[in-house]
């Protein structure tokens, strides 16, 4: 078993780690909560989607441990923008956990759309180009479709893989990764989810590779949230969640003000992604 205290990286500007006393009851909430919600909806079981990334293999191994190997179904669904590696990656966790799983090349069902498209066809090769994420974000709700065509077929719920992080700064695709039944670590920092992860003895290959959406060739999600998950966790943290001012947050963290303004920037901008759509106040009830 891998040595959670390994996992915060030396450049972290706050130490979010979990006690070993904590990491334990985490383990036994989440896996309880998973149970709960499977139960309440008198489902065979769960599905979900596995990206070789760190999110979707820890939520897998608590959904086994919850559930067992019978009653969980991955789904691996590559497209020509995810790397090999990241989708041999994913079938290894299948693999590895003995679960049932499915490769789907959603590559034909992204050409459908565009085909289908009627303005210009977009090229994601270019940094520039306007349609780069609206078709990043199809590939997203293209494997929502089919979480749930599966889930429908097969009477089970949908989990999500979504952390703290990436929901507190809305990195996620509204109707894609967003489209579950719940969110098993959506109260884990990305620094917790790795500490969990390595705990319950995920590879450290795992653990600490690079974390990518894979909307796009080359895409990074700290490089398109223009923040490190280190100190976005920390702003968060402390002045997001937490009680500290902007420029408390500044002399306590020793990040910039310009970093903290972007976390703020990215959250306020992500509010419509934490809530219900609207509708106007009712005129007659």
């Amino acid at each position: 078993m891998s040595d959670e205290s390994v996992i915060v990286a030396e450049s972290a500007p706050l130490d979010l780690r979990l006690s070993e006393d904590e990491l334990a009851a985490t383990r036994e909430h989440i896996t309880a909560f998973i149970e709960d919600v499977v139960d309440r909806a008198s489902a065979e079981g769960a599905v979900l989607g596995l990206s070789g990334g760190i999110d979707s293999t820890l939520t897998a191994h608590l959904a086994v441990e919850a559930l067992g190997t019978d009653r969980v179904h991955g789904l691996v669904m590559p497209s020509d923008v995810n790397a090999a590696d990241n989708m041999s990656d994913a079938e290894r966790v299948a693999r590895d956990l003995d679960i049932e799983y499915d490769v789907i090349d959603i590559g034909p069902i992204f050409d459908a759309f565009v085909d289908a498209f009627p303005g210009e066809t977009t090229d994601e090769r270019v940094e520039t180009d306007p349609l780069r994420t609206a078709a990043g974000n199809v590939r997203v709700r293209i494997r929502a479709v089919l979480d749930y065509f599966v889930a429908n077929a097969e009477n089970r719920v949908v989990l999500g893989t979504g952390n703290r992080s990436e929901a507190l700064t809305g990195y996620f695709t509204k109707y894609g990764d967003g489209a579950v039944d719940c969110h098993p670590i959506g109260n884990l920092y990305k620094q917790q989810v790795r500490q969990l992860a390595a705990h319950l003895g995920v590879d450290d290959d795992l653990v600490h590779k690079t974390p990518s959406a894979e909307m796009w060739l080359g895409q990074t999600d700290e490089a398109e949230m223009g923040v490190g998950y280190d100190t976005l966790d920390a702003i968060l943290a402390l002045h997001v969640d937490g009680p500290l001012s902007l420029s408390a947050t500044v002399r306590h963290l020793d990040v910039t003000a310009e970093q903290v303004e972007r976390v703020v920037d990215l959250y306020e901008r992500s509010a419509h992604k934490r809530e219900m759509p609207p509708a106007p106040d009712p005129l007659y009830l």
